[in-house]
């Protein structure tokens, strides 16, 4: 059997008919490239997807030839290069199915009919949870299920080479070796130039930050500790990376914020940025954390306000109110 190409076809049983003539989970199927899946990185054929091409609506049954037109161009291409290929669609008539085993003959790959025995009940109550332009009528649902149970026993003999259930496939293996070869790649495993410092930002705010993220490199804002931002359009938020958090050695991230005391101050104030939430409640005005700290007045609980504005040069007076109580208070003695 080619290992480098399956042509995998996709049916609706209802329950107790996932019993079937055919060897039960040959040991080609526990190979990520034999193995195609819904989570395979080997692209899906999906005739609703190209309803939605086609006419801007997944679910408009009138453009299904237009679908399945624009479907057996990519088939063949990607069979005449040998591509292993996952036709994801119902495929209840027979016609259809012949010319997909017919397609994979040409290329000399072999066919997998990859059924899912699910209760015709449940697939109608499905579509009610689809948005409109992806609900299939509820009397086609109905007609596809008792066509793929009827076609189900002669499978092999319309020249399937193998017929399994999808419960029978072998899934966990292909999830977790793609899975280490995407860590292996972010360590700069395996010749790949990896992440570096940006693993610690993709794990503390996601994949979507990486992008809008740079280091500032030589800035003295944060008292040596490195600095980055982030900036999208009007938008920008800075970030210091903080290496010995609470002397223990740990890092985490500070984001950049107005002082929590005196909200005249300008000095850098700075809060602890635990994930992407804290850099939305930053943006939107909702970032409310006991923990800022300010580099001149401290924290919430820092007790000697007047010490500190006195150790930053800065007048707790300004407008001098204090001296005009005193002299007021001296006028009325005389």
């Amino acid at each position: 059997m080619n290992p480098d190409a399956i042509l995998t076809y996709s049916q609706v049983l209802p329950p107790g008919q996932n019993s079937h003539p055919f060897p039960r989970a040959p040991a080609i199927y526990r190979y990520p490239e034999r193995t195609p899946t819904r989570h395979s990185s080997t692209p899906a054929r999906s005739a609703s997807t190209r309803r939605s091409n086609r006419e801007d609506n997944a679910g408009d049954q009138q453009a299904t030839a237009d679908a399945v037109a624009a479907l057996r161009t990519v088939l063949e291409a990607r069979l005449a290069r040998k591509k292993t290929t996952v036709v994801d669609a119902t495929n209840c008539e027979r016609a259809v199915r012949a010319e997909l085993v017919q397609a994979a003959r040409r290329h000399a790959i072999p066919t997998v009919a990859v059924l899912m025995g699910t209760p015709v009940s449940l697939c109608v109550i499905r579509q009610t949870a689809r948005t409109p332009d992806r609900a299939v009528p509820a009397d086609t649902v109905r007609a596809q299920h008792t066509a793929a149970v009827t076609a189900f026993p002669g499978l092999r003999g319309e020249g399937f080479d193998h017929v399994v259930f999808v419960d029978q496939l072998h899934r966990l293996e292909p999830l977790l070796q793609r899975a280490s070869n995407r860590r292996r790649a972010d360590l700069g495993w395996d010749g790949h130039p990896g992440l570096g410092s940006l693993l610690l930002v993709r794990r503390v705010f996601g994949d979507e930050i990486l992008p809008l993220w740079r280091w500032v490199d030589g800035s003295t804002l944060a008292d040596g500790d490195r600095v980055a931002e982030i900036t999208l359009g009007a938008d920008r938020l800075i970030l210091a990376l903080r290496t010995d958090v609470d002397e223990e050695g740990d890092y985490a991230f500070d984001l950049l914020t107005n002082c929590p005391i005196d909200h005249e101050c300008t000095a850098p104030a700075w809060t602890p940025a635990h994930s992407v939430t804290t850099l939305l409640d930053a943006i939107t005005g909702a970032l409310d954390d006991p923990d800022t700290i300010c580099t001149v007045h401290g924290g919430y609980d820092d007790l000697d306000q007047e010490a500190d504005d006195h150790a930053a040069g800065m007048d707790d007076d300004p407008y001098g109110r204090a001296d005009l109580e005193e002299q007021y208070a001296a006028a009325v003695r005389e």
